[in-house]
């Protein structure tokens, strides 16, 4: 059957820090393009209590992604990886509320997405971090603030000629905080710098412009930043960093940049590894987990096992804090992913074959590329990180024509003026070879 197609682009941006994100639906617009929300719909106010089973799953989730993404290791030459699996279980949420039939079962099968309640639960999850929401674009990041901004906004750009799903429309209202900026695609002059500006805006400038290069077919580009910043509750002393030795997985030994102190925190340890949950100011903690066989360098993010986070997660959670003397590295960190493998990798094989199970958000669409970038900053005073995940589309915006012609046996042709009728060549095809 033959479908006429347009390009769309599916676009997620995110920052990673503990595995969380939040929405703000108060995010800075682009420049004279206005919010468009659904009539009559207002984001519901539900609390993490009331959903612990779709809590925990959106856990067990994220931390499936997490070590999917270290695994596959992006771009990451160096063997230095920073990913982002809160922003990419919050993408792939958001594609969820729009996908249907053997599509919408596969990911919730794959990711372990809650039956019930899911829509809700991401709601409450992401509620319940706006007392940390603030603009970006006001924050020093050479002095990390005290109480840490943690801000995000989902922006959905659709083409004015190429309609969102109201049910999809709605349901982003309702759960998401978020509305549609109309826009014309083939106007780039306009609607390029209106993406980047806000892209650029809620990540405070780390991420200035929108990763998927500009296509004026797309009719769809729907976006989701994270924007974190957060000082120590103990900062290191600058004056007690000094170079140290750090072994390489390969057994080299090099000298770093090395921070120390001794700082109250949650302690852990079992068969193999050490962890800690360093705190920051408020609410935020960066879990450390240390697999033995440093000293020899054989060791790599294989030897950190979800089952290792998943205990190291349960003894510092709620654990007693003790004096700890930590020794930690200062890092500056990129990544890049092709999150298509990554999908492969999973299994969601549905989900990037299907032109029809997501017709609720616009009609034939059709994933095509997906992409992460993240970037994190570590050094004495505290964090600040972001990452932007990048989903693209093809959408069918034709009708399936009521009729179909296959041209698969020997066929006659007019080459025709169609103002006179003159045939000016004709001919039969017996063999197109």
């Amino acid at each position: 059957m033959i479908r006429i197609r347009k390009a769309a682009a599916i676009v997620a941006a995110a920052a990673l820090v503990s595995g969380s994100a939040m929405i703000s639906a108060c995010a800075p617009q682009p420049a004279d393009v206005g919010l468009l929300k659904a009539d009559g719909v207002t984001r519901v106010s539900v609390q993490t209590a009331d959903y612990p089973a779709q809590l925990e799953a959106f856990r067990a989730s994220a931390r499936k992604l997490g070590a999917t993404l270290l695994a596959d290791g992006g771009d990451a030459s160096s063997g230095n990886v920073v990913s982002s699996p809160a922003s990419l279980l919050i993408a792939l949420g958001m594609l969820r509320a729009g996908a249907s039939g053997a599509t919408a079962a596969e990911m919730d099968a794959v990711l372990g997405l809650p039956a019930e309640g899911r829509d809700e639960a991401m709601n409450a999850m992401l509620a319940s971090l706006e007392k940390y929401d603030g603009d970006p674009g006001s924050v020093d990041e050479e002095n990390p603030p005290s109480k840490p901004v943690m801000h995000a906004a989902n922006g959905l750009f659709i083409d004015k000629g190429e309609p969102t799903g109201p049910d999809y429309l709605a349901t982003l209202a309702k759960h998401y905080g978020t509305g549609v900026y109309p826009v014309s695609f083939q106007d780039e002059a306009v609607t390029k710098p209106a993406i980047d500006q806000w892209v650029s805006k809620n990540t405070g400038g780390r991420i200035k412009e929108a990763p998927a290069k500009y296509d004026p077919d797309n009719t769809l580009s729907l976006l989701n930043a994270l924007y974190f910043a957060a000082a120590w509750q103990t900062p290191f002393d600058a004056n007690d960093t000094s170079d140290g030795p750090f072994t390489k997985a390969g057994g080299e030994q090099i000298s770093v940049p090395t921070m120390h102190a001794a700082v109250s925190m949650a302690y852990a340890e079992g068969a193999g590894w050490k962890a800690v949950d360093l705190p920051y100011a408020d609410g935020f903690v960066m879990r450390l987990v240390l697999p033995d066989g440093g000293t020899s360098g054989s060791v790599g993010p294989a030897a950190v096992s979800a089952e290792v986070l998943s205990q190291a997660g349960l003894q510092l959670t709620g654990g007693d804090h003790e004096m700890v003397q930590i020794t930690l590295p200062k890092w500056d960190h990129k990544t890049a992913f092709d999150l298509r493998k990554v999908f492969e990798t999973l299994g969601l094989k549905e989900m990037l074959a299907t032109d029809s199970d997501f017709d609720a958000i616009q009609r034939g669409m059709f994933l095509t590329q997906a992409a992460q970038a993240a970037n994190i900053t570590v050094a004495e005073k505290g964090t600040i990180a972001a990452a932007v995940t990048q989903m693209n589309a093809d959408a069918s915006s034709a009708l399936v024509p009521e009729r179909e012609i296959t041209l698969d046996h020997p066929f006659h042709y007019e080459i025709v003026h169609v103002d006179t009728g003159l045939p000016l060549f004709t001919g039969w095809v017996a063999d197109p070879r």
